[in-house]
């Protein structure tokens, strides 16, 4: 059971949510959904750097700021829930390093070999820019066959959760989670195999 404290700032949370939700502008509703996320969006964004190369320009708290601008000014303001929010965010993250994975990669090859070592367990690579696009293209592919298997993708991979994190964010079993991460796995390997001639 959790603590009735954190119940209550999931209910705030909520109720600030349906207020953006309802289409006008509520700057007051915006400040305080902002200091009630802020920790958990820095916890995404920390883990998301984690898989960025050393030296990144972005930081974590930068990474934050600019996903929140993202999301403040974007059409994307009706959140079915809490969870709804964190996956938006966290997609919001991930386009946002994409982006200056591209802008850093304007004009080079973009294999898609090295995205192989993100889908193995255990494997660390000095520079992931490279596999982060590949992995991303091979994303967007698994995602017209199967939005869920992609879903589980991205928040692993990219959001870095766990397992339990993951299926509390979509609201699945872990074991549903655990038996789709692998067949996700699988078909991004293959995929990305292919696309690289192997």
């Amino acid at each position: 059971m959790r603590p009735s404290a954190t119940v209550a700032a999931e209910e705030e949370i909520s109720v600030l949510l349906g207020r953006l939700s309802a289409g006008r502008d509520d700057p007051e509703a915006e400040s305080r959904l902002l200091k009630s996320v802020y920790a958990h969006l820095r916890n995404i964004a920390r883990r998301m750097m984690r898989a960025e190369r050393p030296g990144h320009t972005l930081q974590p708290t930068a990474l934050v700021n600019e996903a929140w601008l993202k999301l403040a000014n974007g059409r994307e303001r009706s959140f079915q829930d809490r969870e709804h929010f964190f996956c938006v965010a966290a997609s919001a993250m991930r386009q946002i390093l994409l982006d200056h994975a591209r802008a850093r990669l304007a004009g080079r090859r973009q294999p898609g070999a090295d995205a192989l070592a993100r889908l193995e367990e255990g494997t660390t690579v000095e520079d992931r820019t490279l596999e982060i696009l590949a992995l991303d293209q091979a994303l967007s592919r698994l995602a017209e066959r199967d939005l869920r298997l992609a879903k589980i993708v991205e928040l692993r991979c990219f959001g870095d959760l766990s397992v339990e994190e993951t299926a509390q964010v979509l609201n699945l079993s872990t074991a549903t989670v655990k038996r789709e991460w692998r067949i996700a796995r699988s078909y991004l390997m293959q995929d990305l195999g292919e696309t690289s001639g192997g």
